[in-house]
């Protein structure tokens, strides 16, 4: 595993990537999961949740994506809307992640002065999870990228793997071996957007 700094400058959206892994399996369950439970929560609420997909269910995914996109988008725009699922179902698996809704308003009702804070404080938690868990894939070798189809699937994708409605999707995670490099990232200059006093 690459070094930590290594892993944060070079975790970049990948959107080519292949059907292959440089882990194995247990490997990649091992990295998800270890991501879910350390990423930090506000009064330890720990609301977020994790789905991994592999093989099968990876690609049964980005069929449902497919599907349900092709009821919505106009047939002339389609084609490249198609091929970019493609793109995703082409990789090796893909994370799904969630926030627990009922885990949220049992710590609304618990600690009533911060209530309206919860539900933007679990949207901090799931962003560090997916960030953790992108820089962990990253660190492994996997290319991935993350996407945005929710709610347009979240009927689908809860009846599919049978979910507990409690669950509200965020976002999706399609990851694989690398076919083509991220394309240039344009900085905004460091003194735009950081200052320190000492």
């Amino acid at each position: 595993m690459k070094d930590l700094l290594n892993s944060i400058r070079e975790r970049r959206s990948i959107y080519s990537i292949a059907k292959k892994s440089p882990i194995s399996d247990e490997r990649i369950r091992e990295l998800v999961s270890l991501a879910v439970m350390y990423t930090p929560s506000a009064f330890n609420m720990q609301s977020q949740r994790a789905v991994l997909l592999l093989g099968n269910h990876h690609e049964k995914l980005w069929s449902i994506t497919k599907d349900t996109l092709r009821g919505i988008v106009p047939p002339e725009q389609f084609k490249s809307t198609e091929k970019k699922i493609d793109g995703f179902a082409a990789g090796y698996g893909s994370i799904l992640f969630f926030d627990d809704t009922e885990t949220v308003a049992d710590f609304q009702h618990k600690f009533p002065l911060y209530a309206d804070n919860f539900s933007v404080w679990t949207e901090h938690s799931n962003g560090m999870l997916q960030y953790i868990a992108w820089t962990l894939l990253e660190a492994e070798g996997f290319g991935a990228s993350l996407q945005h189809y929710n709610p347009l699937i979240d009927e689908k994708v809860k009846s599919a793997w049978d979910i507990p409605s409690s669950w509200k999707l965020i976002a999706q995670m399609p990851f694989g071996l690398p076919t083509a490099p991220a394309d240039k990232k344009e900085f905004v200059p460091i003194e735009k957007r950081f200052k320190a006093f000492e």
